[in-house]
């Protein structure tokens, strides 16, 4: 397979007893060299983008639970804010690139850990460790399956996400006389934004500053006016981008930013979650980490949920997990650290905080909050589908392809023009009819 081809040499097996060895060492002097196996480490550095109040409050839980394994260790937090980690992923590039990892980092399963870390040859099999923990008697076999490429596991997932969700601040709908129920229709959506716009309350807040927001929403759209099985399609080529399921898809997007707010392109996720928290905005579309912040600012009970507008079918899964690098600084450390967050104990603190639920299985569905248990009955039951937003569905070429689609969109809000941009990219990426 080409990862095999591409994949850089361990120093790690490299025998460096000899005075050639040592001297081609030397001719490199910014080389940091690994700790041997069994060797006291006195640092762990993991990298991450979870710099927000709720994804902070996760990460230290996580944190918590390696301390418990070795608490003598410095905890360096490498996290770096911004981009929904696009900022942090151009860094990381730049490290591996130039042989400078860190312990371990974030990723997503599937597309992403593929294309960004395995085939270039950034990261070590954790086969070891998935049998040793037993892990895979607990992870679902669609997770298993992400985080295998070839025959091979290289992530330990943590969490799982919901991604088409949308939140809404319970007082201002029942204030404007609006109900929702387990379920939400476009119909019923598209009358309550009505009624809110009446009243001067931005239905549907977003924040488009960070650029992953908006093919967030425009995924969830998808989702919703195509159905699980036609929105697969998208992603391996039997559904049409230039198709009629496609163009009405884009034409409800074109109708949903016609709700928000006029400042989206100065806000993030998180500022768009703000408005719904204090009431200037009724709704936000976003995954599950969004009620994380409603969680950390102790204001859940005003805040109500349910899957985004037409898409009760779908769970749109967003998995995040960590990896093993060649060649980790620490790397005895680093596998602890992969140890701990892979834990019942850690993954159980980890998803209240992050809004998410475990990526274990044997986890009592009943420690969870109220929210953690309706998406893992819904996870439970609903056709579990692929983020393209978040890097799971698609490559990162035609991931790119349509972010750049959507924030075209924002300025155009042309459906058509849309559509052909969309059609286009899925032909350059060998996906179209």
């Amino acid at each position: 397979m080409e990862f095999y081809r591409s994949r850089k040499v361990n120093r790690r097996t490299v025998t460096l007893g000899s005075a050639a060895a040592f001297a081609a060492v030397s001719v490199f002097p910014g080389m940091k060299l690994a700790a041997q196996e069994g060797e006291a480490e006195d640092q762990l550095e993991i990298f991450s983008w979870w710099t927000a109040g709720s994804e902070a409050a996760g990460l230290e839980e996580l944190f918590n639970a390696f301390r418990e394994m070795a608490p003598d260790v410095e905890i360096i937090n490498a996290a770096v804010a911004g981009g929904a980690g696009a900022n942090a992923q151009a860094a990381l590039q730049t490290r591996l690139a130039g042989g400078d990892p860190p312990d371990s980092w974030q990723s997503h399963l599937a597309k992403e850990l593929n294309a960004r870390y395995v085939d270039p040859g950034y990261c070590e099999s954790i086969d070891d460790l998935w049998e040793e923990e037993g892990w895979a008697d607990v992870i679902p076999e669609g997770l298993i399956a992400q985080s295998t490429i070839g025959d091979v596991k290289y992530v330990i997932p943590v969490g799982v996400h919901r991604g088409n969700v949308v939140f809404f601040n319970k007082q201002v709908l029942t204030d404007n006389g609006i109900e929702v129920g387990e379920e939400l229709s476009i119909d019923d959506f598209v009358a309550a934004a009505d009624t809110l716009m009446a009243a001067g309350i931005t239905p549907l807040a977003l924040g488009s500053k960070d650029g992953f927001e908006t093919p967030h929403l425009f995924e969830n759209v998808l989702a919703a006016r195509l159905g699980p099985e036609v929105y697969n399609g998208l992603w391996d080529g039997t559904t049409d981008w230039a198709g009629d399921e496609v163009k009405a898809a884009c034409e409800d997007m074109v109708k949903m930013l016609g709700y928000v707010n006029d400042d989206h392109p100065a806000l993030t996720w998180d500022g768009a979650m703000s408005k719904v928290i204090e009431g200037t905005a009724a709704f936000t579309s976003m995954g599950d980490w969004a009620y994380g912040n409603a969680v950390v600012a102790g204001v859940e009970d005003n805040i109500g949920y349910v899957a985004h507008p037409g898409s009760a079918a779908s769970y749109i899964s967003v998995v995040d997990g960590f990896v093993l690098p060649v060649d980790a600084p620490h790397p005895n450390n680093a596998r602890t650290w992969l140890k701990a967050v892979g834990s019942a104990d850690a993954q159980l603190a980890f998803a209240p905080n992050k809004g998410c639920i475990p990526a274990r299985t044997d986890v009592d569905a009943s420690q969870l909050n109220e929210y953690g248990q309706w998406s893992a009955g819904d996870f439970a039951k609903a056709a579990v589908l692929a983020s393209n937003a978040h890097g799971a569905a698609a490559d990162p070429q035609f991931q790119a392809a349509i972010g750049e689609a959507c924030v075209n969109l924002l300025v155009s809000l042309d459906a058509e023009a849309f559509q052909m941009e969309l059609a286009d990219a899925a032909t350059a990426a060998e996906l179209g009819a």
